[in-house]
């Protein structure tokens, strides 16, 4: 009778410790990689104002097309934002952006409600205190975020680092002044436009100022490569490549969300160029009247250049 009662006694003592344990592992508290925040995924995702989402790690042969266009993701008492436009980033949503859904957590797995894409499930995979992975449950990709506050947020490292993004945000750019220089082929070209739908195509047209951008004529395409510039971050060469076989080169300078400068190098000519009809990419996806694809962020990779000229004009952004 002893030894009946001493081994239920044990049978119920193991049985308390193992179902104690399984309570353990299964509470809210949101640990990965060995990061122990004490705090719940949505507590993890809320501690930081702004998420960068770093495209150049992105990995995985899928697509989850919100992500692939925002630069930042906000979380907010279950409202989701994203900064999906470089023009104004920083001022839009008091830095956040726009909302864009909302979301929900249960456990490692966010739940979003996106305005337009619907439900979206991803697995969050903590790797330090601000940063994360977002893994999709349904599409073979995994993107990478790091967190901060808006206080310590970079918004012109950004801007610059993200510039190709930048210049196709408006349908087209047109000529306002033409500043010095010698007489060159580029003087006649008084519009660009830097296509989104292609990652390196650029058009220019020699329609006369003013002419409205529904009915510019492109005389001219090409491809495009913007160039870092050694010891500046400020400054940007790009290069264009015309179809016909002529390249020229430029200086790229940004006096502000709606205005560029490009200074010619074998003219001496500096050219000042004015961004028309601004593409807001929430807008543009949630048209009914849009049926292409809105941009999707692509892994930029620059080569250097170091400046041709002396002096030159710095940003003014």
């Amino acid at each position: 009778m002893m030894k009946t009662l001493k081994f239920t006694l044990i049978v119920l003592i193991i049985s308390f410790t193992f179902t104690s344990c399984i309570v353990e592992d299964t509470r809210s508290d949101f640990y990965d990689n060995g990061v122990d925040n004490g705090m719940s995924l949505d507590g993890l995702l809320q501690s930081k104002d702004l998420w960068y989402i770093n495209s150049n790690q992105t990995y995985g042969s899928g697509d989850v097309r919100f992500l692939s266009l925002a630069f930042t993701l906000s979380f907010k008492h279950g409202n989701l934002y994203a900064n999906n436009n470089l023009v104004d980033i920083g001022s839009v949503g008091n830095g956040l952006g726009d909302q864009i859904g909302y979301y929900n957590t249960n456990g490692t797995i966010l739940e979003i409600d996106h305005d337009l894409d619907g439900a979206i499930d991803l697995e969050v995979i903590q790797t330090s205190n601000n940063r994360i992975k977002l893994k999709s449950l349904h599409q073979n990709v995994t993107y990478q975020l790091t967190g901060y506050n808006v206080n310590e947020f970079d918004f012109d490292a950004v801007f610059y680092d993200n510039i190709e993004f930048f210049l196709q945000e408006y349908i087209a750019w047109e000529k306002t002044a033409t500043i010095g220089g010698t007489t060159n082929p580029f003087d006649n070209e008084n519009f660009l436009a830097f296509v989104p739908e292609d990652r390196n195509s650029f058009l220019s047209s020699q329609d006369e100022v003013g002419t409205n951008v529904d009915n510019i004529y492109w005389d001219f395409t090409g491809s495009y490569e913007v160039f870092d510039v050694q010891d500046y971050d400020d400054i940007k060469i790009i290069d264009l490549n015309y179809d016909n076989g002529d390249t020229e080169e430029f200086e790229l300078t940004i006096n502000n969300d709606g205005k560029i400068t490009l200074y010619h190098y074998d003219s001496d000519t500096s050219y000042e160029f004015e961004g028309l009809d601004q593409i807001i990419y929430k807008k543009q996806a949630l048209s009914k009247e849009v049926k292409k694809e809105p941009r999707k962020r692509f892994k930029v990779t620059r080569s250097v250049k170091t400046l041709r000229t002396k002096t030159h004009k710095t940003s003014n952004r």
